[in-house]
């Protein structure tokens, strides 16, 4: 890092200060304002992929910046998803299993990679497990699945609220066309957190393992 430059200003930093605003803005306004806070919910979501963009293109990429990404990423779902627990009363216990699931995971996996000397959550090694190694590593596909896995949540939350324009007349609205096209998506990252938690669980426990054998 130069002499002199102030980490908390560099560019993809801000937009994730933008970005964590409108997310808090989001979950205010889910309530009773269903437009407005799906509008500033998926804002926040597309600023996500211009952060990283303009990380790597100014050479920008920082430890703090990566963190404040996951962060923010955690904070929206769990705004989104204690709303719809709040929304649907009777599938409130599954909404919180996957908050607790989405948090569990990436924190356990951040720390793990951390102590491995990794740059941000998304740092697999060579000896991790080969589908996150795919699934951190293919941007199009962390995309599909990242935008899916939201798609499905975003459905499933304006559906309290309206059916959304007719895809079929009189049979299909787009909101729940929607819901079901992106299912699939969130059912994989759901395998996917628990499928990291897991792996990040192990290489904790190989760590203290060699420690404790260094001490021996």
């Amino acid at each position: 890092m130069a002499e002199g430059e102030n980490i908390f200003l560099f560019v993809p930093n801000v937009i994730g200060y933008v970005r964590l605003g409108l997310a808090a803005l989001s979950c205010c306004l889910m309530p009773r304002r269903p437009g407005p806070a799906a509008a500033c919910y998926v804002l926040s979501g597309l600023l996500d992929a211009l952060d990283g963009h303009l990380a790597r293109r100014l050479d920008q990429g920082t430890r703090f910046g990566a963190l404040l990404d996951m962060l923010t990423d955690r904070c929206a779902a769990m705004g989104l998803l204690l709303n719809l627990a709040l929304l649907y009363p009777p599938a409130a216990p599954l909404f919180l299993l996957v908050t607790a699931l989405d948090v569990a995971s990436h924190w356990l996996h951040l720390h793990s990679a951390a102590l491995q000397g990794g740059q941000s959550h998304k740092s697999i090694g060579a000896d991790g497990n080969r589908f996150l190694r795919l699934y951190y590593g293919s941007r199009p596909l962390l995309f599909l699945l990242c935008a899916g896995n939201e798609g499905f949540y975003c459905s499933l939350y304006l559906l309290r609220f309206g059916e959304g324009p007719a895809v079929l007349p009189g049979r299909l609205g787009l909101l729940r066309g929607g819901l079901w096209l992106c299912a699939p998506a969130a059912a994989l990252k759901a395998a996917l957190n628990l499928l990291q938690l897991l792996a990040a669980a192990r290489r904790l426990a190989a760590l203290d393992a060699a420690e404790r054998a260094k001490r021996r």
